[in-house]
C-alpha cells in the first residue's frame, strides 16, 4: 500500500527533462484536390495520423531538395500518388512539439496539388490510421489544424477562381 504522503511529493519526482536543445524541422506538403467524377464538387484528400488526427501529405526536407520537390516525393510516398500536378504555393505553417528533451520547430511549406488520373489508387502507409478523398467541407471539419484549414479555404479560392 502507497504511503498518502508520498502521492502528494510524487509530481516533483516524474517530471520529463528539461528541454535541452531547440530543433529547425523544414518541411513540405501538399493540399491536393480533384474533381468529383459524378458531381464535379471538390474533394481533398487527408491522411489521418496515430493519434487519430486529420492532416495533409507532408515530410521532411532532404538535403538537397527544395520544398516543392519534397512535397512532390512526399505524396508519392504517403498516399501513392505519383500523377499529380504542382499548381502553386499556398503558404507556410509552423508546429511546434516537444521530443523527449528536444523542441522542435517545424515549419511546413504548402503547395496547391491537383490529382492525376491515379487518383482512386490511394495508399496508406503502415504507421497511418487512414486515407481518404472527402467533400471539401466535411475535410475542413475534419482538419485538425487550424493553420491547415486556413490554407484550403485559400486552396478552395484559388480553385475556384482559377477554374481548376
Amino acid at each position: 500500500m502507497q504511503n498518502p504522503k508520498f502521492d502528494k511529493f510524487k509530481k516533483y519526482f516524474n517530471r520529463r527533462p528539461s528541454i535541452q536543445e531547440v530543433v529547425r524541422e523544414p518541411t513540405a506538403g501538399g493540399i491536393i484536390f480533384r474533381r468529383n467524377k459524378k458531381s464535379d464538387e471538390v474533394e481533398i484528400l487527408l491522411i489521418q495520423d496515430a493519434k487519430d488526427r486529420w492532416t495533409i501529405p507532408k515530410g521532411h526536407i532532404e538535403p538537397g531538395e527544395s520544398a516543392q520537390q519534397t512535397a512532390k516525393r512526399e505524396i508519392g510516398e504517403e498516399v501513392g500518388l505519383f500523377d499529380i500536378e504542382i499548381l502553386g504555393w499556398l503558404g507556410k505553417i509552423h508546429f511546434r512539439y516537444r521530443r523527449l528533451d528536444k523542441l522542435v520547430l517545424m515549419t511546413t511549406q504548402i503547395y496547391l496539388v491537383r490529382a492525376g488520373k491515379d487518383a482512386d489508387n490511394i495508399k496508406e502507409e503502415e504507421w497511418m490510421k487512414d486515407v481518404r478523398w472527402f467533400a471539401f467541407q466535411d475535410a475542413l471539419d475534419a482538419i485538425e489544424y487550424e493553420d491547415i484549414g486556413k490554407l484550403m479555404l485559400l486552396a478552395k479560392k484559388r480553385i475556384r477562381q482559377e477554374n481548376l
